[in-house]
């Protein structure tokens, strides 16, 4: 009895690891789909394929699917061992790379957990090294993993997980991610989260220098400090080899928007009137105005028309585009609003959607939509202007 107790842990403890962390790195990436799926375009463009660029949303919502449907059917011990092949590929291909992103130094942030866990590469090379060694367990084991359900009721738990798992990536691409991680989120004051507060740490960095003696050859290596407090540096015999490295000891205080900068077609930088606004102002962010909805774009601007008409509401218009095609495209149609212009990478964190709307008032985030379920003009006048 105690072998078989002991035999039964072996697989259980691995089998419920593996299963809850595969769900929750799943979930956590189906919750924010399109922030995935430009983490893919970035190993694309690490490994010269980017041919498959407008295939990664697809790609994206489909690996997030797979890892919650991989990690369900663990749990549950349906086809175990189709399931135990399918987590131990995947574990590789993920170990792989994550190991090439921090030995390289390419995508310093893999996505692991999206935004709500930022891990460095190192990190989650480390964590895909433990999951590796929990599933390779479950691999040798997997005609003992047994199975909680019949065959046929098991089945049928995977296919409600999968239409489950697809759907909530589908929904989330949708109507933008059910929980927020990213520093546009509703409730964050822009300026705030812009700056450094006073006394924040800041970055430490130390010099180390390559020494080498004269006479003897013997070689050394010392950081800043010992290089001073040893005054070797008197030392006649002693030679700097090289140029000192600087390298970063301990990060300090780093904002959460750093990036964000909106100025006008002559760069003129108008960030803090924009954000510093006392009124509520109405921004529609669409970050590449050639792949933008162009629905969208007409029904936000008869918005924008009426908000501006009947409240006197400032509607802007925030893209990555150039000048002349932006106002190119405002003239095509008739836009309303006036045109500011950021960098792509702080537009696709605003919002997750291509255009998106925020209501910003005193830089503050009040509410925030993708085109999808933008409200109706009188429900924003309802439940905004009129109190």
């Amino acid at each position: 009895m105690k072998n078989k107790s002991s035999n039964g842990a072996l697989i259980w403890i691995p089998r419920l690891l593996v299963g809850l962390l595969f769900i929750f790195s799943g979930l956590i990436k189906a919750n924010d789909p399109l922030g995935f799926s430009y983490k893919l375009v970035e190993y694309f463009e690490v490994f010269h394929i980017t041919f498959l660029n407008s295939l990664a949303l697809t790609m994206a919502i489909v690996l997030c699917a797979l890892e919650m449907i991989l990690g369900f059917a663990l749990l549950i011990g349906v086809r175990a061992v189709k399931v135990t092949w399918g987590l131990l590929l995947l574990i590789i291909f993920f170990g792989f790379l994550t190991f090439y992103s921090a030995f390289f130094k390419v995508v310093q942030t893999c996505g692991c957990f999206g935004d709500a866990i930022p891990l460095t590469p190192w990190q989650s090379f480390s964590k895909d090294m433990v999951l590796l060694a929990l599933v390779l367990i479950l691999f040798v084991k997997r005609k003992e993993i047994s199975p909680l359900f019949s065959a046929k009721a098991g089945d049928k738990w995977l296919i409600a997980a999968t239409m489950v798992s697809l759907g909530f990536g589908i929904y989330t691409y949708n109507f933008l991610p059910v929980v927020d991680f990213l520093p546009y989120k509703i409730g964050a004051n822009l300026p705030a989260e812009m700056t450094t507060p006073p006394g924040a740490p800041r970055d430490e960095f130390e010099l180390t220098y390559h020494l080498k003696n004269k006479k003897t050859g013997e070689t050394k290596v010392m950081n800043d400090k010992d290089y001073l407090k040893t005054n070797i540096w008197k030392d006649a015999n002693w030679e700097v080899v090289g140029d000192p490295e600087n390298r970063l000891v301990e990060k300090g205080y780093e904002p959460k928007i750093r990036d964000l900068a909106i100025q006008d077609a002559q760069r003129n930088d108008y960030t803090k009137e924009l954000l510093s606004s006392p009124f509520y102002s109405l921004f529609i962010v669409a970050y590449d105005l050639s792949a933008t909805d162009k629905d969208a774009i007409n029904r936000l601007n008869a918005l924008a028309i009426n908000l501006t008409q009947n409240y006197n509401i400032r509607t802007i218009l925030l893209t990555s585009n150039s000048a002349t095609d932006a106002q190119a495209f405002a003239k095509e149609h008739k836009l309303i609003s006036e045109v500011f212009y950021a960098d792509g990478v702080p537009l696709k964190s605003m919002v997750r959607s291509n255009p998106g709307v925020l209501l910003i008032k005193n830089g503050t985030v009040v509410n925030k939509w993708h085109y999808h379920s933008v409200p109706k003009y009188d429900d924003i006048v309802k439940q905004y202007l009129q109190k």
